[in-house]
């Protein structure tokens, strides 16, 4: 693999992807607003969080200064594209470069537009954009079993049950198993979801050479 000197940092993702009913974009220092609210909600921390209860404003702030708007980050805002709202975030991380990896996240923070498919969508166009534009293998995630919704829209998105970590999360009083569950490159390209020439909308972007810088980089700020 031939590692480019000149990558300057987030060359590799877009400004933006657009699809049929979402656009994804860079997000912008306005956006700590939302996730101070998102965050801070019970119910999202329930679905998201090994921890039991929300994030402190404090930890929601440094969370989003390094992790969402950082020199490296690998967030991108999921607005609804005929109105413009903000509803939630995807990212990519622990970025692995040599094998062509990443894991997966997404969270819908307004429970208003929950069921409506934005997320599943998000997560169509992001598969599509690690492995047609970067060239990536494979991108995995976990999920709390007790998430039903989204299993199922990771399903839909291609993502085939991998493993069970058993008894893993504490909640209401009792325990439940974590899901790992990813898709492999060919099995998205056979899913049907694959959108042949779907560049359409999105910001260049560099290979997996970049992502490999960028996972490196990653790795050493850990």
């Amino acid at each position: 693999m031939v590692y480019r000197a000149d990558m300057r940092p987030r060359s590799w993702l877009p400004e933006r992807i657009v699809g049929e009913r979402v656009v994804l974009r860079r997000h912008v220092p306005a956006n700590i607003e939302a996730f101070q609210r998102w965050y801070a909600d019970p119910a999202i921390a329930h679905l998201t969080r090994y921890q039991a209860g929300p994030m402190r404003p404090d930890e929601i702030e440094r969370f989003f200064a390094a992790r969402v708007l950082g020199p490296d980050t690998m967030a991108l805002a999921i607005h609804v594209r005929e109105t413009d709202r903000l509803v939630g975030t995807c990212a990519f991380s622990q970025l692995d470069g040599d094998n062509g990896s990443a894991l997966y996240h997404i969270t819908i923070g307004e429970h208003d537009v929950w069921g409506r498919g934005y997320g599943t969508e998000a997560t169509d166009l992001m598969l599509e954009h690690a492995f047609d534009h970067l060239g990536l293998h494979r991108i995995s995630l976990t999920v709390f079993g007790f998430n039903e919704r989204a299993i199922a829209s990771y399903r839909k998105s291609g993502f085939v049950h991998e493993g069970t970590l058993r008894q893993a999360i504490s909640r209401d009083g009792r325990f439940w198993d974590e899901i790992q569950m990813a898709i492999l490159e060919d099995e998205w390209r056979r899913s049907g979801r694959f959108r042949p020439n779907a560049g359409e909308g999105v910001a260049p972007a560099d290979t997996v050479e970049a992502v490999a810088l960028a996972g490196a980089s990653e790795c050493a700020r850990s």
